[in-house]
């Protein structure tokens, strides 16, 4: 028989390899996409086939624009996603007019691939109400010249893009202003006629439920946008073979029809996606298990929580003791409030972008951003609260031989507590509020379901994120004035 020491030492060599061998699995192929209908679909269409093949797949669907959906790639947070030539050429690369070829030496020079061209141009179209078009004679961009009167409004990403508005513009010498819109309500503006013209894609599917008219790209402004798969230089080489299954698999009107599905027939990219590779031919049973509304709601609903609430906690731990500190220096607390007040200028959404080179995608960088917000409130509140005490309480406070310290923790901190504590209740209000932007960067929440119905329009998946962050804010409201009851004396709160 072996000796004791002998067999916990091959237990203990078991349970080493047992781990080593765990952690030698291969990691899950990451899908992205960017926030619109169509990329949600091929995002699913990529995701299910690999899955279909055995490979164990992550998805990180709606990314915030092409800025994200690009940094997120080529730090390795995702490691595929669907993009468009015309758009790599023009608003990544800032590059116009390259070749295929050129392309795809271009982004292997960041470590990235081209290996699947999908088949269809999605290239960008302006469009106007057929009404409208028949009643002013437009059938083509430059005819908007003689028309200054027109109001127009395009998508973020089409408004400041380098092949976008601007450029659009100047080439055809346009006298119209934009304003930005989120680009699934573009259409519902223009047949409702507050808007005049906006951006539209050539696939879109609801083009042919809607009385919406594309004008013709006379001077030929508009690059190719052939739609392709992007992937990481390092993907496996197993998971490139599967995808390159999907080349040339999609022509236009089989996208527009697809789209159509989401857009119009309101079934879920998840369902137009199975349906798409089975009658393809691609896989031979593709089905799909979507969860319930209320264990969506309250997935979602949970890790909206846990995101406010580490990224509070994180503020109050930071802002709350410096704040204190500072206090006594007024030129340091004055740096200190305008530097949490700079961060607050800075929009969400390119804070999170600028947040995904250094920390990735998902939670990390929400948490973070969310912390960053959450600091103002918190420090303006307890400065205020230090501040606000009146100077003779704390000159008795002195002549009783207390000590700066003492003087501190016994009396001005408890007579600031009940504005520091409005100062939180902000910072969390705020922080429910702007965590749904977090669905942007893959970190799910109740902007999940908002960010999705929004591009696929579907109120009911709006209300499903909308309703239940309006909750959580007022549940906040009032566990806040309960605590304020509970710990601050009448007196005070009066």
């Amino acid at each position: 028989m072996r000796p004791f020491g002998y067999r916990v030492f091959l237990a203990l060599l078991s349970a080493i390899l047992l781990v080593a061998s765990a952690g030698a699995e291969d990691p899950p192929i990451r899908i992205g996409s960017k926030t619109f209908t169509e990329s949600y679909v091929l995002g699913e269409i990529t995701a299910q086939l690999l899955q279909n093949r055995g490979l164990s797949v992550e998805r990180a669907l709606g990314l915030g624009g092409t800025l994200i959906a690009w940094e997120a790639l080529k730090s390795g947070e995702i490691d595929v996603y669907p993009e468009y030539t015309g758009t790599l050429t023009q608003a990544v690369l800032k590059q116009p007019g390259l070749t295929l070829v050129e392309l795809r030496s271009a982004v292997a020079a960041h470590e990235l691939n081209i290996p699947v061209l999908l088949g269809f141009n999605n290239s960008y179209a302006v469009a106007v109400a057929t009404p409208v078009a028949q009643r002013l004679g437009l059938n083509k961009v430059s005819d908007l010249r003689a028309q200054p009167q027109l109001t127009a409004g395009f998508s973020h990403e089409f408004l400041n893009r380098g092949d976008g508005w601007q450029a659009l513009r100047q080439t055809y010498g346009l006298p119209q202003e934009a304003r930005g819109i989120e680009h699934a309500l573009g259409y519902d503006a223009l047949e409702a006629g507050q808007l005049d013209i906006t951006d539209a894609y050539s696939t879109d599917g609801e083009l042919a439920a809607r009385d919406i008219s594309l004008l013709a790209d006379d001077l030929n402004f508009f690059p190719s946008y052939q739609a392709i798969l992007l992937t990481r230089a390092d993907l496996p080489t197993e998971a490139r073979a599967i995808i390159g299954e999907l080349d040339d698999k999609l022509s236009e009107a089989i996208m527009r029809q697809l789209n159509y599905r989401v857009a119009i027939g309101g079934e879920s990219p998840a369902a137009v996606a199975a349906s798409f590779l089975r009658t393809s031919g691609l896989v031979a049973d593709a089905t799909v298990i979507e969860a319930t509304r209320m264990d969506r709601i309250l997935a979602n609903t949970a890790t909206h929580l846990k995101l406010t609430g580490i990224a509070l906690l994180l503020a109050c731990v930071v802002a709350i003791p410096l704040s204190l500190v500072l206090s006594r220096y007024q030129q340091l607390s004055r740096a200190l409030l305008y530097g949490a007040g700079l961060v607050q200028t800075i929009p969400a959404l390119a804070l999170l972008a600028l947040l995904i080179p250094l920390v990735g995608l998902g939670e990390l960088p929400a948490v973070l951003a969310l912390f960053l917000y959450s600091l103002l409130p918190i420090v303006r509140n307890t400065l205020t609260g230090l501040f606000s005490v009146d100077p003779l309480l704390k000159e008795v406070a002195t002549g009783m031989g207390l000590t700066d310290g003492q003087r501190l923790w016994h009396v001005e901190l408890p007579l600031a507590v009940p504005t520091l504590l409005a100062g939180i209740k902000t910072a969390a209000i705020i922080s429910i509020g702007t965590a749904t932007l977090a669905a942007f960067v893959g970190a799910g929440g109740l902007g999940e379901p908002i960010i999705t119905g929004l591009n696929l329009n579907d109120h009911r998946l709006i209300l499903e994120g909308a309703l239940p962050a309006a909750a959580l804010a007022i549940i906040v409201e009032v566990m806040f004035e309960w605590l304020e009851r509970v710990i601050v004396p009448a007196h005070l709160r009066q």
